[in-house]
């Protein structure tokens, strides 16, 4: 999901302009925010912005990790003995390889989309 660096926006509203499902608008500071459901992930927002203020998701890994961790811990003081704590972090790891499955067996379907559609 492409994301808006704020810092680097100057709010022109050249990707407001170019989206074509109108998924980005501009706050009252003229700042773009894009609208992940309706965000159609053409990629024109990122190849029309001037100032290169329209980022990739891969930039937002380590946050995304970070958050999910902080999470965890959070959570984590509502368990007393260390068993109740550990079976805890048991599911918090099947649920983050749960959500590795589904992107991993999502990816070989969309894969198998490709390959029919003659896409390489």
């Amino acid at each position: 999901m492409p994301w808006i660096n704020e810092d680097l926006c100057v709010g022109c509203g050249v990707c407001v302009d170019e989206c074509p499902v109108a998924a980005i608008t501009q706050r009252e500071d003229q700042k773009a925010i894009i609208n992940e459901d309706e965000c159609v992930r053409c990629g024109r927002c990122h190849e029309v912005c001037p100032e290169e203020a329209v980022r990739h998701d891969s930039e937002r890994i380590p946050q995304e990790v970070e958050a999910n961790v902080e999470k965890t811990r959070g959570l984590l003081k509502h368990f007393e003995t260390p068993q109740e704590q550990q079976a805890f972090l048991e599911r918090m790891v099947r649920y983050f390889k749960k959500q590795q499955k589904v992107a991993s067996l999502t990816m070989d379907k969309i894969t198998a989309i490709k390959a029919d559609l003659g896409i390489h």
